[in-house]
Parts: C-alpha cells; sequence; structure tokens
C-alpha cells in the first residue's frame, strides 16, 4: 500500500459533538479510530460565544473551549486527530474507499459520517460582522440571552414558527420578519403563532443590513421590494436569529446511502445505522428536528459502540 493510502479499523468523518465523543468512546474501545475534522475543526458550536444547556458546565462555557476539551479528551484516548477533508467516496463494497482532499485514499472497515448541517444565512457581509453578537441560527441554543428584549426572526416555514414561538416565551417582543406575503408553515403551526401575543409578522419585508456598536442593536428592512410603493426603514432589536433552513454536509455520501428530501442522512429509527452495514450517521448529519451538542454527543456514542459491535461480529 502506498504511502497514499491506509486502511484503517474505524474512520471518522467530522468533528463537533458527535465526532469527536464518537473518537473518544472508539479510543476507550481500542479500536484505534481515525478522525478528519473537515473544513470547520470543532463544528458550528466554535462559533457560539456561550453555552449554559450542556450538562456539567453550571457557568456556562464558549463553544471553542468546549469542542477544544472534547477533542483533547479523544486525542487522549488514543483517537489520531488530523486535518482533511473528504472528498468522494466509495460505499459500494468493504472496505469502504474514502479520498481525503482529492489526494489520500483511505480503506475503513467500519465509517462514523459526523459531518454536520450547515445553516443558511442571507448572505449578507452584517452576519458574519456580528457572529456571536446578535446573530444566531439556533433560536434554542441561545435564545435565553434574549430574555426581557427584542429579536427578530427571519423565515417563513415550520422552523422559523417554532423558533418564534419558542422565543416568545423568552423574549419581550418577536418580530417574525418573512419575504413572502404568506406563511409556508403548516396551519397547525400558523394557528400556534398567531395566538401568541408578542409576536409580529411582518409579511413582505427583508432584511438587508444591521447596526450597532457593540453588538446588533437594529436591523434595516426593506418592504416591497421592487414595487411601488417600496419602503426603507430601520427596526430596533437586540438579537437577529435566522430560521431558514439547514444544508445537511451529506453530499459526498449521497450516492450511496438513503437521504429525506433536503438531505439528512436516513437511519433505522433510534441507532445511528445507515443502510449499509457498519456505515453510521452521527450528529446533525442525520438530525433534521433536535440539532443539539447534547444530542449530536449522545449519537455519536451510539455510533462508537455500534461501530465495535460490528468490528467485533466481523472479527475485524
Amino acid at each position: 500500500m502506498s504511502i497514499t493510502q491506509e486502511h484503517v479499523r474505524c474512520l471518522i468523518i467530522g468533528s463537533g459533538p458527535a465526532g469527536y465523543t464518537a473518537a473518544i468512546y472508539a479510543g476507550r474501545s481500542n479500536i484505534s479510530p481515525v478522525l478528519y475534522e473537515g473544513i470547520q475543526p470543532g463544528g458550528q458550536l466554535t462559533m457560539t460565544t456561550a453555552i449554559e444547556n450542556f450538562p456539567g458546565y453550571p457557568d456556562g462555557i464558549s463553544g471553542y473551549d468546549m469542542m477544544e476539551d472534547l477533542r483533547k479528551q479523544a486525542s487522549k484516548f488514543g483517537c489520531d486527530i488530523r486535518q482533511g477533508v473528504a472528498t468522494s467516496s466509495d460505499l459500494s463494497k468493504a472496505p469502504y474507499h474514502i479520498i481525503i482532499d482529492a489526494e489520500k485514499d483511505i480503506y475503513c472497515d467500519t465509517l462514523i459520517i459526523s459531518t454536520g448541517a450547515t445553516a443558511k444565512y442571507l448572505g449578507l457581509p452584517d452576519e458574519y460582522n456580528y457572529a456571536g453578537q446578535g446573530v444566531s441560527a439556533c433560536a434554542i441554543c441561545d435564545g435565553f440571552f434574549y430574555r426581557k428584549k427584542i429579536v427578530a426572526v427571519v423565515g417563513g416555514g415550520d422552523t422559523a414558527c417554532e423558533d418564534s414561538i419558542y422565543l416568545a416565551g423568552l423574549a419581550l417582543q418577536v418580530y417574525l420578519i418573512v419575504r413572502k406575503n404568506h406563511l409556508r408553515a403548516s396551519d397547525i403551526m400558523q394557528k400556534r403563532l398567531l395566538k401568541t401575543p408578542n409576536i409580529t409578522i411582518l409579511f413582505e419585508q427583508e432584511v438587508t443590513g444591521l447596526f450597532g456598536e457593540n453588538g446588533v442593536e437594529g436591523a434595516h428592512l426593506v418592504k416591497h421590494r421592487g414595487q411601488s410603493d417600496e419602503k426603507n426603514y430601520d427596526l430596533s432589536i437586540d438579537g437577529l436569529f435566522l430560521a431558514i433552513g439547514h444544508k445537511p454536509n451529506s453530499d459526498v455520501f449521497a450516492k450511496y446511502l438513503d437521504l429525506d428530501e433536503t438531505g439528512y442522512i436516513l437511519t433505522e429509527p433510534g441507532t445511528p445505522r445507515t443502510k449499509i452495514p457498519g456505515v453510521f450517521a452521527a450528529g446533525d448529519v442525520a438530525d433534521p428536528h433536535y440539532r443539539q451538542a447534547i444530542t449530536a454527543a449522545g449519537s455519536g456514542c451510539k455510533a462508537a459502540i455500534e461501530a465495535g459491535d460490528y468490528l467485533s461480529s466481523h472479527n475485524l
């Protein structure tokens, strides 16, 4: 086998809570896992300034520090952690073939996919300028910091409605900014939304920018864009929540695995098992609903245990 080829018992693609937790469990099980961290080592959580809902951190912890702790723990238990991105795959037969950075061939007996899902953004420079300072793509993660404050949610589907209702229980006022003149959400979700008194829906409006000195203090909006009565104005808010969807990072494996209509990897209910024996999916890449650090970590644990059982039962 050439220097650009390698065979491993357990390969983990992607980091974050799912990947690192899988690495901790696989390492302690003595199955010599190799983990490639992907395009964003530590995953999206590294962009979260404060995490207060993960058990064991009563004073909170930054997402970056938490991921560093998990990374160190995985390394301590023998996981070989490397930089690199999976650029293509062949899961048609075992051992499974993954190409890293379009140049290194890895063959693996078991594969844990923990590549996550990327939140969709509007594409405004201000979204990145205010990341962690008033812009969030996770209402459950960050809503607590906006108690008794004024926030806006962007989106018109079920997720946007769910996030608005959740935030309404914490915030003083919630504005739901909807680009179209109607909601795409299900009827039952719309009814729940309309029954919530501190939610105001702003139809046919779009965010064009944000402003504020030490964080978000308001949003620039345009109403009836491109129409004769187009109007630009500013809305005072303390935080902006994006709820326009997530894109699961599953493209590299899409040819071989079953996906839902959005691209989330389908697994056997209650397990991380995909339709291919020895291939498991953990974390947000297979979770369109919860998308929390704690649930991702739990699924990473399951995937590592399943991988160990698979290797043992196949004498690998």
